[in-house]
């Protein structure tokens, strides 16, 4: 189930479903179409290469410390870095950008879902320094383009609060079509 509003999440993260829109509709969204020859992104690969940034699709090259520092600097908690391996070596869809002066990870965004119908895109993160110059747009849309050249057209990710308005120009959505989200929690579990 997909979110209306805000329910008590870790962190309080809404829900939002991506909706791709291919019909004519009164809700105040931009349209999205996908080409299966060159997307159409805000900023264009060459454009990120000619600031230096290199955009990677695997974990080679990837270090998870430096991954970890930046999850930490946006305020998600420090996580095991054997654990990260572990997610990304599940996850289906991966983007990560590096910035070739350092050679350290400065945006990144994952997906994982059943391959076919749902996708969750997850840890969208940007480092502070890189924050506002379009590297969260520019993986987010990527990420979005290859779940939707793969058929995948059930997109969704958690969200802070805070940061909902990033997401509604890319096609995201609160509560579409009155869907509520719930997740698990041990502490209300019944014995």
């Amino acid at each position: 189930m997909l979110l209306h509003g805000t329910l008590p999440l870790p962190l309080r993260s809404p829900l939002l479903r991506f909706q791709s829109l291919t019909t004519t509709t009164h809700h105040p969204l931009r349209k999205f179409s996908v080409s299966a020859s060159q997307p159409s992104y805000a900023i264009s690969d060459e454009e990120l290469q000619s600031r230096g940034f290199i955009l990677r699709r695997t974990i080679e090259q990837l270090n998870l410390d430096h991954l970890n520092s930046v999850f930490v600097a946006v305020g998600f908690p420090k996580r095991d870095t054997d654990k990260i391996r572990i997610a990304l070596e599940h996850t289906d869809s991966l983007l990560w950008v590096e910035y070739e002066t350092t050679k350290r990870p400065v945006a990144f965004a994952r997906a994982t879902g059943d391959g076919v119908f749902n996708a969750i895109i997850w840890d969208v993160v940007v480092d502070p320094n890189f924050q506002g110059i379009g590297l969260g747009k520019a993986v987010i849309e990527r990420v979005v383009e290859e779940l939707l050249s793969k058929g995948i057209t059930n997109i969704a990710l958690y969200s802070e609060p805070r940061v909902l308005g990033f997401y509604r120009p890319l096609g995201f959505v609160s509560d579409p079509d009155g869907i509520r989200g719930m997740v698990y929690s041990r502490k209300n579990k019944k014995n």
